[in-house]
């Protein structure tokens, strides 16, 4: 079977942690290329996958022949002009969320995808593809919690990571954008509806610089559904025991918990400070699989010819809902959709 060629851009975080799976990972797939502008960043991670070709510049990537398909993992606000630019050069498209930080952006992307029908365009939104949401959205289609009455969701980040978030906030697009796509598109999928209202508070509660950019370091938002199943959720920047997703879904007749207890491992240490349970300490490592599952995922569909089940109108549709919370949070007033 044919290898899928893929070039990566983006070496942070993530970009990195996509880059280890493509290159050891993921079946019938070949890390080909790999694109960032810190080229001392790049040539460390080049030598350590293996790579050969490197580029500093995206224009550099998508000339390369012989690639097959791209995977962006670039600043937020690049991510609608990075996504039309390959598709125009040939690639199929694996995409970090969010699609784009503003209707127009996510606009241009939409089109981009519809004049490119025999490519694959796939948005990264990896808890679809946790073991544990998977295996409560079954539990929810087949009815056994009843109608879903009320979606809860928490996104932490450790204080330790404050200094990353800081600095990518000029460009982050806002919480509701950086954490909360999560679980708005979690929301969107469990109670199989969209928003119709929507109210969110929040502040710079211990980092001020968040404020420049009408931001805070923890905020939330109630919204009511059109199918009036209720959503909060909470997005904050400053955990002290870790990374903390957990999810909630309330139904008329069960609920679903997951990770109510975030917790690295199911090992608990008995020491002078107690009985305890240590937190996963980033997001790679709390949703290891899932990033894996999606991009041979997105590997698959390109092989098989068929389109993934994450969209490019999912993106559009959280980005919306995202910039909807981020207004009522700065205006602090409800805004309806």
């Amino acid at each position: 079977m044919k290898q899928i060629k893929i070039g990566s851009i983006g070496l942070g975080r993530l970009g990195l942690e996509h880059a280890k799976n493509i290159a050891g990972k993921i079946a019938d797939a070949e890390l080909y290329a790999l694109c960032d502008m810190d080229e001392q960043k790049l040539h460390k991670a080049a030598q350590e996958l293996r790579v050969e070709k490197t580029c500093t510049s995206f224009e550099e990537l998508i000339a390369i022949k012989e690639l097959d398909a791209i995977v962006i993992v670039s600043p937020s606000a690049l991510h609608c002009k990075h996504i039309s630019e390959a598709l125009r050069a040939g690639k199929h498209v694996f995409c970090e969320k969010p699609l784009g930080t503003s209707l127009e952006e996510c606009t241009l992307a939409e089109k981009a995808v519809e004049a490119h029908p025999d490519k694959v365009f796939m948005l990264g939104f990896m808890r679809r593809f946790d073991e544990s949401y998977m295996y409560a959205k079954q539990k929810i289609a087949a009815g056994e919690i009843g109608r879903p009455v009320l979606f809860r969701s928490y996104s932490q980040d450790p204080i330790k990571c404050i200094d990353g978030a800081i600095a990518f906030a000029p460009h982050s697009g806002g919480e509701f954008y950086d954490m909360s796509s999560h679980d708005i598109d979690l929301a969107r999928w469990m109670l199989e509806s969209e928003p119709e209202s929507v109210y969110a508070i929040g502040g710079c509660y211990a980092y001020p610089e968040f404020a420049k950019y009408e931001d805070g370091d923890n905020v939330s938002c109630l919204m009511k559904f059109k199918n009036e199943a209720m959503a909060f959720l909470f997005a904050g920047r400053t955990a002290p025991h870790g990374y903390n997703v957990e999810t909630e879904i309330i139904g008329t007749k069960a609920t679903l918990r997951i990770a109510s207890v975030p917790q690295k491992n199911l090992v608990e240490i008995l020491d002078t400070h107690g009985v305890r349970k240590e937190c996963s300490e980033n997001f790679q490592e709390r949703f290891s699989s899932a990033y894996v599952n999606e991009v041979q995922e997105f590997v698959r569909c390109i092989i098989e010819n068929r389109k993934p089940n994450v969209s490019v109108y999912d993106g559009t549709a959280i980005s919306i809902i995202a910039g909807k919370c981020t207004e009522s949070f700065k205006t602090g007033k409800l805004v309806t959709f």
